[in-house]
């Protein structure tokens, strides 16, 4: 594997597991492609470190089994603030 990859896996891995950060978040953060934070993260790092790879599937496992809560609650935003826009008009 090429050295800025490693660098950048590993970087990356170690952002998700100190900040709990979504794959979309880190993403964002590194200005990366979400499938390209996935397959770093399931793919590449076991390979490069298998306690940190550990420790960003915890992470994972977490962000995926909170998922469904963080859609209902934009949602429920979204529309507050459709609401509120329309009392204001």
């Amino acid at each position: 594997m090429w050295e800025d990859l490693k660098a950048r896996v590993l970087e990356c891995g170690a952002y998700i597991a100190q900040s709990g950060a979504t794959v979309r978040q880190a993403a964002k953060v590194f200005h990366l492609g979400k499938s390209t934070v996935h397959k770093d993260m399931t793919e590449r790092l076991p390979k490069l470190d298998e306690e940190l790879y550990l420790k960003v599937r915890l992470v994972l496992k977490t962000n995926l089994s909170e998922r469904h809560l963080r859609g209902g609650l934009a949602t429920r935003r979204k529309y507050a603030a459709k609401k509120q826009k329309t009392e204001q008009n």
